[in-house]
């Protein structure tokens, strides 16, 4: 369902919830997502944050690169990838993040 706002239009509405942090599980409302978690270099199973984040992050800009493409009256092959790199990082003011994509 979608809802105006300000001018703006909201097309979708992600509902997820996660327990036990890092070392926890990822749920949707819908079930579609379940996902065990882990901290990332541990040996224990599990998917880390950051690797969903890339995906995530990753997917969503090759729909834009489409809707651009479209735009242009122009076509986004196919074969087209889209590599995200994604940091967690330490600084003297905590713990953040920082990416960089590489289109294919």
């Amino acid at each position: 369902m979608s809802t105006t706002t300000d001018h703006v239009q909201v097309l979708y509405t992600a509902h997820t919830r996660t327990t036990g942090g890092r070392e926890g599980r990822g749920q949707s409302d819908d079930g579609r997502l379940d996902v065990q978690l882990g901290t990332p270099g541990s040996s224990r199973p599990g998917t880390n944050p950051e690797q969903l984040f890339g995906v995530g992050w990753s997917a969503c800009f090759i729909g834009a690169m489409g809707l651009a493409a479209q735009a242009m009256g122009v076509r986004l092959p196919a074969e087209t990838d889209v590599e995200a790199i994604v940091d967690l990082n330490r600084g003297a003011d905590g713990y953040f993040l920082s990416g960089r994509l590489r289109i294919h």
